[in-house]
């Protein structure tokens, strides 16, 4: 117990003189060469548009505070480094709008100095060292530092700004009006009020970062449900048709008329290893069928084109004008491009009841040599549409179909301020 005391005793001091030799290091971080909060563009969260009137608001109370400090004295006459000073402190108000830290430093070196050069000047009913129109001027860049700094800095600042003041006192040749204790609620205030504002505005840039991240979580997420879905759906194309292979390869010997044992054991190998497949299928992409949906419809046969007619059909049933057209010569597609196809259309004529209610849909499917094109397109609605409840992914999934199949998808606007969709779905043996 003692030699584990000792060591964390160690530990401890050698902590604490590690922090002690940074401190030098970190004080300077913070009080000059750290950066400050940077400027945000006009437009931008946690920036007002009006930032050209807080510039010339900015040089307005700057020159109001040199004609003040030009006017001070008790009437005497003002000397030339007087009024150099004043000029100067006026332009540190404005500096400090791009560079805080700085600015505060010289502000503070200007006070000072201007206690030094006014002290003699001024009667014991004047304040000391910080006028009226200084504590007006050093109020703000502390505002100005509070709110594009850390909390910390801030603080350090206003702790400095305190010191040399009493400094100042410590020189004085004759009694003053002392305003140290004057002055120090406005800065106090001033920089309170900087580091709240600092404080929303960081709040509010990091809501906005995170409504960001939470909007791409979300449409991430929906792209990977909508490819569990379709992985679902074509994993029963799938496993029909290797088991339709597995059945014919079992069958296929007694078909023929006295066959050969070789053939007999290649069907055999053919239905051994088609069965091995459909083993290894079903234990890879059965993981993303849930319990409810093997209970409901795992042996629900996949829609097609076949069944385009009964699913316009169905729309029309919800009051939407459907015309539905067909080119080519018809004929039999890949199970997946042909639920693919179907999916689509049925997916652009749900998007058309949701956000486009009263409007006249066309669908339309052309059979090609090598492609099956499907398009849906709908006029522009007649009334607005309700509120969509959550983020829907129906553009996501028919986008993923066709690229999974190798096709063209394209989407968007029409110039009569309809909706267009059209899916390009390249056939599997194309002639």
């Amino acid at each position: 117990m003692k030699l584990t005391g000792a060591l964390t005793g160690a530990g401890s001091g050698k902590r604490l003189m590690t922090a002690v030799r940074r401190l030098p290091r970190t004080l300077r971080e913070d009080m000059w060469t750290g950066a400050a909060d940077p400027l945000p563009r006009m437009g931008e969260p946690g920036w007002p548009v009006w930032r050209p009137v807080f510039w010339m608001v900015l040089v307005v109370l700057a020159a109001t505070i040199a004609v003040m400090n030009v006017n001070g004295g008790d009437g005497r006459a003002i000397t030339w480094h007087a009024l150099v000073l004043s000029m100067l402190q006026s332009a540190v108000l404005i500096a400090a709008m791009s560079r805080p830290m700085p600015a505060w430093w010289a502000s503070t070196v200007l006070m000072v100095a201007g206690a030094v050069v006014w002290e003699p000047l001024i009667g014991p009913d004047r304040l000391y060292p910080w006028s009226i129109p200084a504590i007006a001027l050093h109020s703000s860049v502390l505002f100005l530092v509070a709110s594009r700094v850390r909390p910390w800095s801030a603080v350090r600042a206003l702790v400095i700004t305190f010191l040399a003041g009493v400094a100042c006192l410590a020189f004085t040749t004759q009694p003053h009006n002392y305003g140290v204790e004057r002055a120090a609620p406005f800065f106090v205030v001033a920089t309170a009020l900087g580091s709240s504002l600092r404080g929303i505005r960081v709040a509010r840039g990091q809501l906005v970062v995170q409504a960001e991240l939470t909007a791409e979580e979300r449409a991430r997420r929906t792209l990977l449900e909508e490819r569990n879905r379709i992985a679902r759906e074509l994993h029963d194309v799938v496993a029909h048709h290797m088991t339709v292979i597995s059945i014919q390869a079992q069958v296929a010997p007694h078909l023929a008329e006295d066959p050969s044992d070789a053939l007999r054991e290649n069907l055999a190998s053919i239905r051994e290893n088609a069965v091995d497949a459909l083993t290894e299928l079903r234990r890879v992409l059965g993981v993303l069928r849930t319990e409810d949906t093997l209970s409901e419809g795992a042996h629900t046969p996949q829609p097609t084109l076949d069944r385009l007619d009964e699913l316009v059909g169905t729309v029309r049933g919800a009051g939407i004008t459907v015309v539905s057209e067909s080119t080519g010569e018809r004929r039999p597609l890949s199970p997946g491009v042909e639920l693919s196809a179907f999916r689509i259309v049925q997916e652009a004529l749900s998007n058309v009841m949701r956000h486009a209610p009263g409007a006249r849909v066309r669908v339309e499917t052309g059979y090609h040599s090598t492609a099956v094109t499907v398009r849906v397109v709908n006029t522009a609605p007649d009334r607005a549409a309700a509120p969509s409840r959550g983020a829907g992914h129906g553009l996501l999934g028919m986008r993923e179909r066709t690229v999974m199949l190798g096709g063209d998808f394209a989407n968007g606007p029409t110039t009569e301020g309809g909706y267009e969709v059209v899916a390009t779905l390249p056939l599997e043996d194309p002639v």
